[in-house]
């Protein structure tokens, strides 16, 4: 990863789509990127839809090689993902989190999401195609979505997108490396201290009903582990497992 090597678009259906069809065709240069003005089909997460107006936001998808991480590890790469964003954030915003497992959220508010697709070889992984939906310039967003944000939403002023993209390559650039190196317990805890929630106790959802309970920990695999009040039980939970109780303001 290191020369940016970008095919812009004015429309796809999904950047991680196109990147990924682009890759089976003929193999890839690490760090190849797709942007897109519009994605007219964007995923999130599970399944989720991401919603973007055309030209005001950040969208797009970067091809990595994480040959060293194992499969059972490759939770590593979500993190990454999410730290490089929360540091360009940071450079505008403060109160800027990452919700588990990598949702970046603005106080209550979801800033960008991160879509995450390996294929995998044996026990590693053979490439990683990150998905990264950032908005940036939007102003108004669909009443059907739940809490969305924009940059622009809160500091009141158009920002250049290009920026930020050269911004957000190079934090994750220095982030992979520091992965390549072996730092994963920095990695690891810097994580865990911007979580959303971090501190303190606040209200869940799991399928057995409501509960209190503060995060414990996020392990290598991912698991969110939570330690519940009163009974002080800990819980280990995967994704969609578990709901945060999240009160927009």
């Amino acid at each position: 990863m290191s020369d940016r090597l970008v095919l812009r678009l004015d429309e796809t259906t999904s950047t991680n789509t196109e990147l990924k069809l682009l890759q089976k065709k003929t193999p890839l240069a690490e760090g190849f990127v797709v942007m897109a003005d519009l994605q007219t089909n964007g995923r999130g997460q599970m399944g989720n839809s991401w919603y973007s107006a055309k030209g005001e936001n950040l969208l797009l998808s970067i091809l990595l090689y994480p040959h060293s991480v194992k499969a059972r590890d490759q939770f590593i790469i979500s993190r990454i993902v999410s730290l490089a964003i929360k540091r360009v954030l940071d450079r505008y915003l403060e109160d800027v989190t990452i919700k588990w497992p990598n949702d970046i959220y603005w106080n209550n508010k979801k800033i960008a999401g991160i879509l995450i697709e390996n294929s995998l070889a044996g026990q590693h992984i053979d490439y990683t195609i990150v998905g990264i939906g950032l908005n940036v310039n939007e102003e108004v967003f669909p009443k059907e979505l739940p809490n969305p944000v924009s940059i622009k939403q809160i500091v009141g002023v158009d920002l250049d997108r290009e920026q930020l993209f050269n911004e957000l390559y190079d934090e994750l650039l220095k982030l992979y490396q520091l992965m390549e190196k072996g730092e994963i317990a920095a990695i690891e805890s810097e994580y865990f201290k911007h979580l959303y929630w971090r501190n303190g106790k606040h209200w869940f959802y799991d399928k057995e009903g409501r509960f209190e309970a503060l995060i414990k920990d996020v392990i290598s695999s991912g698991h969110l582990v939570l330690t519940v009040f009163p009974s002080r039980e800990e819980r280990i939970y995967a994704f969609k497992e578990v709901a945060f109780e999240v009160i927009d303001e």
